[in-house]
């Protein structure tokens, strides 16, 4: 990779006549960091919605050897848009012109830098709804999502970001602007080249357009809390509940920490002294939810819950959902660095995975909260710890290293919706083995061979390790 020159940032001014460049090192040290760990200086940022000013850009990027990071809002966890070797940062948060609703062919037409929360909104006054709905979407892009892969608590039943999209607008790294798919649900001519982009966290190109899929919105819901004694018994009522025919929209698990931490964030009467939660909507017909509702129930009973709540009203229900989403925001306040992992499991691994994530907070004496999509496996240990202790920090990161080993020992995956990005990279071999990393980094040298598309991320240096004590 080379390093920025000032002729460099001349020909970038030349190319973009309609946006903004931003030089400044208290400007460049805005994009420097996301919701993960480290701060790298990008040379410099770029913000336009010109799609052709983009892909003039990444020309010259390439004909340079100069380094491309797209972003979004950068909430990602996993350290995705950070510009760990500097070059340029496209700012994409700003393409946000775009949101439109198609109600005859059930699909929405997106530009990056959308606002997920955006979309729901408007296909949900259509009568529609778009399923992805990961804990951010108030905040985070459609852009990032896409890069991500993101999912949510309605991936139990609905899927991932991947499952909803049909086609995109993307820039290659030659600076080719190409579209994939297209706006029919059903197209198999050739590679899939969609699918291939999506969750590729802009290693092999910048989307600047996307076709989405959406659904009719189901009629009713109900929600059901089931409260625990033990966190075992409550991962074997998810195991008992999916495999008794019944599919949730959601199953979101809540652990002692967590219900303890949200209680005294903002009390509402959830019991600090249970073990556990689970928190489960059905969706669907009125009947057949409040039918199912009756059989989870039944269900939590045969395994050994304390209590069944069944929130009556709509209100009620908001509350419900309100504590699990105040998980985040409570658990900080009780200490400031928040390590948020979402190692993910086979349903049927969900008690042993909860009964070692116990084994390793007692091991490493580290707070360690346990929460998320439980009904697909997708566990969020959450570590609170103070990134001031060096200590500690050396701790969580061998905590960290033995919840990848778990879950993968177990049949599970790094990552169910967070990305790779710098975090994760040291264990991707841990999980696809040489051979399977090497078939990624092969398509990666096809298409990019200059390696302009956001480096260093999904792939370690050599002899990488996770380092979150510096």
């Amino acid at each position: 990779m080379k390093s920025m020159t000032v002729h460099h940032i001349e020909e970038i001014s030349a190319i973009v006549k309609t946006g903004r460049i931003l030089t400044n090192e208290s400007d460049r040290f805005s994009y420097s960091f996301d919701a993960s760990f480290g701060t790298y200086l990008p040379d410099v940022v770029i913000q336009t919605k010109n799609v052709e000013e983009l892909a003039e850009l990444v020309k010259f990027a390439n004909r340079e050897k100069v380094p491309v990071y797209p972003r979004g809002q950068a909430t990602c966890l996993s350290g995705g848009p950070l510009p760990v070797k500097g070059g340029m940062v496209f700012d994409l948060s700003i393409m946000d012109d775009v949101l439109e609703i198609n109600e005859e062919d059930l699909i929405a037409i997106v530009s990056p830098g959308v606002l997920t929360s955006d979309i729901h909104k408007a296909a949900e006054q259509k009568g529609l709804m778009y399923p992805p709905d990961p804990s951010s979407s108030h905040v985070s892009t459609i852009g990032g999502n896409l890069a991500e892969n993101s999912g949510g608590p309605r991936g139990l039943k609905y899927g991932v970001t991947k499952d909803y999209v049909i086609g995109l607008e993307i820039i290659t790294p030659q600076g080719e602007i190409i579209q994939t798919g297209g706006r029919t649900v059903k197209n198999v001519t050739g590679y899939d080249l969609t699918k291939l982009i999506v969750g590729s966290e802009g290693t092999l190109g910048i989307i600047t357009k996307a076709i989405l899929r959406l659904i009719p919105k189901p009629p009713a819901s109900e929600t059901v809390m089931a409260i625990f004694d033990s966190l075992v018994d409550a991962g074997r009522a998810i195991s008992k509940i999916l495999s008794s025919g019944i599919l949730p929209s959601k199953m979101e698990l809540m652990d002692q920490a967590s219900i303890v931490a949200v209680e005294n964030y903002e009390p509402s009467g959830l019991p600090k002294d249970a073990d556990a939660m689970i928190l489960i909507e059905l969706d669907g017909h009125p009947a057949a939810v409040r039918d199912e509702a009756e059989q989870v129930s039944q269900v939590c009973k045969e395994v050994g819950v304390r209590e069944v709540r069944v929130p009556q009203t709509k209100a009620e229900k908001e509350d419900v959902w309100k504590a699990r989403k105040l998980v985040s925001p409570a658990i900080v306040r009780i200490k400031p660095t928040k390590i948020s992992e979402d190692a993910t499991v086979p349903r049927s691994k969900i008690p042993e995975m909860c009964r070692r994530l116990q084994e390793i907070k007692k091991k490493y004496n580290l707070h360690l909260v346990v929460f998320g999509h439980a009904g697909d496996g997708n566990l969020h240990p959450n570590i609170i710890a103070d990134k001031s202790d060096k200590e500690e920090m050396l701790r969580v990161e061998k905590a960290v290293a033995e919840i990848f080993e778990a879950a993968i020992a177990l049949g599970g995956t790094l990552s169910g919706e967070h990305g790779i990005g710098t975090m994760k990279a040291p264990f991707m071999e841990m999980e696809l083995g040489a051979a399977g990393l090497n078939m990624m980094k092969s398509i990666k040298q096809a298409l990019d061979p200059n390696n302009i598309m956001n480096p260093g991320k999904i792939f370690p240096e050599p002899g990488q390790k996770l380092v979150l004590s510096k």
